[in-house]
């Protein structure tokens, strides 16, 4: 590999959110619970961003006379995803949720109800519920013996009927459980939302972090209507980017585009934002493959170190993300006692199933492992040591 990921790069005293000292218990804390990689993004990002620090002028930016920010993009959805997006179908946002609220209240009104699948990303309920004034309308993912999630049709067709359904939020690749959407899911998921008229806003920040095998499938390439639905993509998660604040929304419908646009205001993004994703976007291919390569290592490592030394805790390989889902629940302890022996005991910090599925989410949780792998290790073995006595 070009890219050594093997090394840890410090973080703390960087404003770094989960090395920081309001997370940390402590100097030996080891923090997995972000959508954070803690690894190097691509050296032609760093580069841009330096030239750019170079330059001495941090003034005022604009997209105006940039082409080559929406082009790049295009260029990498063809080429990764076998999608054609044209530049016009861009739409820069501060962050992902930033355009995910801006949907939500486009196509719903207080009070209204929206779909999102448990176990899902638990901002977006508690965002439609605290912050939006929105109804969460749960349509709980299946799970089967193997921990293997998929989409419960069934009652999902059943909570569109209500006239109060207004939106479906779909988590694309879906972070916990790592499922990377089939076409013929996504179809029947687009008929029940079209045929009941549920818009649907697909956040698929994870897109790019696949394993081997695995492709995924833009919603917008399933909708024969493209007004029932937007993409929402970003070099966030693609990159470890999260910090320029820069993402985007795909709009391939020129009606909802216009629609999309009044009264949405979006401050043009630092210099360093564009410079960096232009890069990303147009020489992070390399990269790409060595990072999906590498966490797909640590996935591997991390499943037949649990499978050896804990092989009660259940696994499912996910196909997608990052993000790893574990299943404590034949330990027989409780929730609280599968708590403090991972963040008190081991002095690892994940993240409790239930801000995930708080209906079924006890004694799981959340893992992110883009990191180094011997801290990936040092963080399992403390783990498994702090449930040595459990047989």
């Amino acid at each position: 590999m070009k890219y050594d990921f093997d090394k840890q790069i410090e973080r703390r005293g960087t404003y770094c959110y989960k090395w920081g000292k309001s997370v940390l218990r402590d100097e030996d804390t080891i923090p997995m619970m972000v959508a954070d990689m803690d690894l190097p993004s691509p050296d032609p990002v760093v580069k841009a961003m330096h030239e750019v620090a170079d330059h001495r002028m941090y003034g005022y930016t604009t997209f105006d006379g940039n082409p080559e920010y929406s082009l790049c993009l295009c260029d990498w959805f063809k080429k990764r995803h076998d999608w054609e997006i044209s530049p016009d179908e861009v739409i820069p946002s501060y962050g992902t949720f930033g355009a995910l609220e801006h949907a939500v209240r486009m196509v719903t009104d207080k009070g209204d109800g929206v779909i999102v699948m448990p176990p899902v990303y638990g901002h977006f309920a508690s965002a439609l519920t605290y912050e939006w004034e929105r109804t969460a309308v749960l349509n709980h993912l299946i799970k089967d013996e193997r921990g293997y999630y998929t989409i419960d049709f069934e009652d999902l067709e059943e909570k569109c009927k209500s006239p109060n359904t207004k939106a479906l939020i779909f988590c694309s690749p879906a972070n916990p459980v790592g499922r990377v959407w089939k076409y013929e899911e996504m179809r029947k998921v687009y008929e029940i939302c079209s045929a009941n008229g549920v818009f649907i806003i697909s956040d698929e920040v994870h897109c790019d972090h696949l394993r081997s095998g695995s492709k995924h499938i833009p919603f917008l390439k399933v909708c024969d209507d493209k007004s029932k639905a937007i993409v929402l993509v970003g070099v966030n998660k693609t990159f470890n980017m999260a910090g320029l604040a820069l993402s985007n929304a795909i709009i391939q419908s020129k009606e909802l585009r216009s629609r999309f646009l009044k009264g949405y205001s979006y401050p043009a993004p630092t210099s360093f934002a564009l410079a960096g994703h232009i890069a990303a976007y147009t020489e992070g291919h390399e990269w790409m493959d060595e990072i999906c390569e590498y966490i797909e290592g640590n996935i591997d490592w991390a499943i037949d170190f649990f499978k050896k030394e804990m092989p009660k805790v259940k696994i499912c390989k996910p196909e997608g993300t990052y993000i790893m889902w574990l299943d404590f629940t034949a330990l027989g302890l409780s929730d609280e006692e599968i708590h403090k022996r991972i963040y008190t005991d081991a002095n690892v910090i994940l993240q409790d199933g239930t801000v995930h599925d708080p209906d079924h989410g006890q004694c799981f949780q959340r893992m992110c492992i883009p990191c180094p792998r011997p801290l990936l290790k040092k963080a399992c073995e403390r783990i498994a040591k702090a449930f040595e006595d459990v047989k």
